[in-house]
Order: C-alpha cells, then sequence, then structure tokens
C-alpha cells in the first residue's frame, strides 16, 4: 500500500472510531441555592459593604481636617518667614550700626567717660542703655523668628505627609467599597425574578418576626416627647424620604446611614460625629424604653448602621444600595443601642 493510501486510511479508521464513541455526559445544572443561605449572603455583603462605607467616612473626615491644618500651619509658615524676615533685617541695620561706631575712633562708652557735662554725661548713658536694650531685643527677635519658622516648617512637612497617607489611605479604602459593591451586584444579578421576589420576601418576614419579639418583650416603653431639636431632626429626615441612598453622601440630593443621620441633627442645630461608629461611641446613650422622637438606635455588633427614631417602634433611615430613604420597623437590623444627640456630654 503506498503511503497515500495509508494515509488516508488511517484518517477514515480515526473517524470511524470518534463516529462510534459515546458523546461526553453533559454537566449537571449547578444546584440552586435555598433562599435562606441567598439571603445570609446578600446581608452578609451589604453589611461588609456599609462597614467599609463608614471606614471610608472616617477616613474623609479626617483627611478634610487634615487638609484644614496644613492649610493653617502654610498661613502660619509665611507669616513667620515674613517675620525672620524683618528681623533679619533689623539685625542687618544693627550690624552697620555697630560697625559705624567702631570706626568713628572712641566709643559711646569713652565719650562718655571725657564728657565735661555730667548731665550730659547722664544723658548719654541713658541713651547708651536704651540702645544696649533696643540690640539686645533685636537678637531676641531674630532668634525667636528663626525657632518658630524652623518649628512651623517642621510641623508643616508632618502635616503633608500625614494628609498624603491619608489620601492613599482613603483612596484605597473608596476601592474597596466599590469592590464589594460589585459583589452585591454580582449576587442580585445571578438571582431569576422568581429568586428576588422570595428573598425579598423572606427579609420581610424576619424584620417583622424581630419586631414582634422587639415589641412583646417590653424592651421599648412608651414613647417620650421630642425635644424642640429632636423635633427638627425628625422633621429634616422626614422631608428626605424618597431620596436614593448612595455611600459616602452627606444630602441634599442623596445620603448614607448616618449622612442622613448627622445631616439633620446639624439642620437642628446640633452637631453630632459624621459616622455611625463615632455617633455610638461619642454621644450619650440612652436606654430603648427611653427613647424619644430624634434618638439615634445604632445597629451590629461593630456600630455600621443608624437611623433615627421617630416613635411608635419606627425609625427613617437610608437603608443600602438600591433603596431610598424610607420609614422602618425599628428592628430592621439588629440593634447595638440608641444614643441622644441633645442630651449631656457623655464621659469617654
Amino acid at each position: 500500500m503506498s503511503g497515500t493510501l495509508l494515509r488516508l486510511a488511517c484518517t477514515a479508521a480515526m473517524a470511524a472510531q470518534a463516529a462510534l464513541a459515546p458523546l461526553p455526559a453533559a454537566a449537571a445544572p449547578e444546584p440552586q441555592r435555598p433562599v435562606t443561605q441567598l439571603l445570609t449572603d446578600l446581608q452578609r455583603l451589604y453589611r461588609q459593604t456599609e462597614q467599609a462605607t463608614e471606614t471610608y467616612n472616617a477616613t474623609a473626615e479626617k483627611l478634610t481636617a487634615q487638609r484644614a491644618e496644613v492649610r493653617r500651619l502654610d498661613g502660619e509658615l509665611a507669616r513667620a518667614r515674613l517675620a525672620l524676615h524683618d528681623s533679619r533685617g533689623d539685625a542687618g541695620r544693627l550690624a552697620r550700626a555697630q560697625y559705624q561706631n567702631s570706626s568713628g575712633g572712641f566709643s559711646p562708652y569713652v565719650r562718655l567717660l571725657l564728657a565735661r557735662d555730667p548731665q550730659q554725661a547722664l544723658d548719654e548713658g541713658h541713651v547708651i542703655g536704651r540702645v544696649a536694650t533696643e540690640r539686645a531685643a533685636t537678637l531676641d527677635r531674630l532668634t525667636g523668628a528663626e525657632k518658630r519658622a524652623d518649628t512651623l516648617a517642621g510641623a508643616a512637612r508632618k502635616a503633608l505627609d500625614t494628609q498624603l497617607t491619608l489620601a492613599d489611605r482613603h483612596k484605597k479604602q473608596r476601592d474597596d467599597v466599590t469592590k464589594r459593591l460589585s459583589e452585591v451586584e454580582r449576587l442580585l444579578a445571578s438571582l431569576t425574578p422568581e429568586q428576588q421576589g422570595e428573598v425579598s420576601r423572606l427579609e420581610q418576614d424576619g424584620v417583622a418576626q424581630a419586631q414582634r419579639r422587639l415589641t412583646d418583650s417590653g424592651t421599648l416603653g412608651d414613647d417620650r416627647p421630642a425635644s424642640a431639636e429632636g423635633g427638627r431632626a425628625v422633621g429634616y429626615a422626614l422631608d428626605q424620604i424618597g431620596k436614593p441612598y448612595r455611600w459616602g453622601a452627606v444630602g441634599p440630593a442623596s445620603f448614607d446611614c448616618s449622612g442622613l443621620t448627622s445631616r439633620a441633627w446639624a439642620r437642628a442645630g446640633t452637631p453630632i460625629p459624621r459616622t455611625s461608629q463615632e455617633q455610638w461611641a461619642r454621644l450619650p446613650h440612652v436606654p430603648l424604653n427611653s427613647l424619644r422622637p430624634g434618638d439615634l438606635v445604632i445597629y451590629f455588633p461593630e456600630a455600621t448602621h443608624v437611623a433615627l427614631y421617630l416613635g411608635d417602634g419606627k425609625v427613617v433611615q437610608a437603608p443600602r444600595t438600591g433603596e431610598n430613604v424610607r420609614i422602618s420597623p425599628l428592628a430592621s437590623n439588629p440593634v447595638l443601642g440608641a444614643v441622644r444627640p441633645d442630651a449631656a456630654p457623655r464621659r469617654l
């Protein structure tokens, strides 16, 4: 058999074997996760995203304050350098005067000793003393100006280094929030409309059960009247209903959770910390059975979510990405505690 025929025969045999070979089994479809697991995953991602957002907000506050400190130090340094320039000018004039006096023959002290008029001697002595005092003051000003300029230059460099460090941290935290939001979006995109409906119903059922347990336990107690400031904070928050949640936002077009509460109390005339964690750490704590409208309800062990109490077991909140400012049951998330912005300052 020629080489050409041999190759054709081999090719035909291989084709026949391929045709007779059994087809590979189709890949088994990936089993669907239970709706309870989907809800758990979604809540975990939302919680991680909000925690990253509050961390980002805290760094943003520090960065804003640090930029103001850099501007302040730069201004002081500019004034100190101007004062140093003036002091050096005074010192130069003093040096020239000393040179002129030393090249003119007798020093002022010798001329004083040789004076014939005692009164004139006394007058010249007074002048000499005053000149010496002015010279000492000029040197003191020069030395002080140099030290202050050096100190401020060092502080300005350190402040700028801190600002650059915060700016780098701020960018990394922004990227972290963006990454976590992408994870939420991927999970939501993977759900069918039926699954989304089931997850939503399951979440609502869980909130309703938590609210019933909270109410039945008697933890909330009777509502107390709002203070004037609390009433204004509540009024502002209610006016924002329907506006979208956006991480890092403090209004007026959109809000994150602590952006809403901090803006509401600022408009009420009582500025409070920007983040939910700082609100929990620095504002006076109140028990849930003493709540009054305007108090802040803090959620999760890490204090990563906050809402504003309305009364009757309800809060107004900016819930999370993809949702709008709305009224919710107080137990819409695991409650950590509550704080009162217009109470007496808490000792830390």
